[in-house]
């Protein structure tokens, strides 16, 4: 939370750097991630990470999990490094590329993608499902209520803010 509200001031990170807000709709929000993933996995992607959510959250919570956090924006990259490094997080890599870019580089090396997402979380599918083993899955935020779409299913997690919907897509 420190070091979220010290990089706050040159970048604008999260909506506010109140701490209950934070622990709300950051942290705890998060942590609604880690309800989805199958037991067992080993190794997680955050596309989009930015602030570190949900990925940190879940490397802090799941210490023998692998967590990649993938982000395009230099200036994030910068932050989350940071964080990695003063929290001595082990197995959490920092990589600073796109989705597409990275996807011709690790086919095949995630349990779990998980994503923030304030679009159509279908359009990541197709790039995301290339980077998952068999029976993988992807988990991200969703609209506040379901639409039809060809792949994945809804599902609502309760959270501190009420229920949460999550869109999620196991790979056969």
């Amino acid at each position: 939370m420190q070091l979220l509200e010290k990089w706050q001031r040159s970048q604008r990170l999260v909506g506010s750097t109140d701490p209950d807000w934070v622990v709300d709709h950051i942290l705890l929000d998060s942590l609604l991630f880690v309800r989805l993933l199958p037991s067992g996995v080993r190794r997680v992607l955050d596309v989009g990470s930015g602030a570190g959510v949900p990925g940190v959250p879940i490397k802090i919570v799941l210490a023998d999990t692998a967590v990649t956090l993938l982000e395009a924006r230099a200036k994030r990259v910068s932050f989350l490094s940071a964080v990695v490094r003063e929290l001595a997080l082990r197995e959490c890599e920092v990589v600073n590329a796109r989705l597409e870019t990275m996807r011709a580089q690790r086919p095949g090396d995630f349990d779990a993608i998980v994503m923030r997402c304030a679009g159509d979380p279908t359009t990541f599918s197709a790039t995301a499902t290339a980077m998952l083993r068999p029976g993988g899955v992807v988990i991200a935020t969703g609209p506040p209520k379901s639409r039809q779409t060809p792949t994945g299913s809804w599902r609502e997690v309760d959270g501190p803010r009420g229920r949460r919907l999550f869109w999620v897509y196991r790979v056969p």
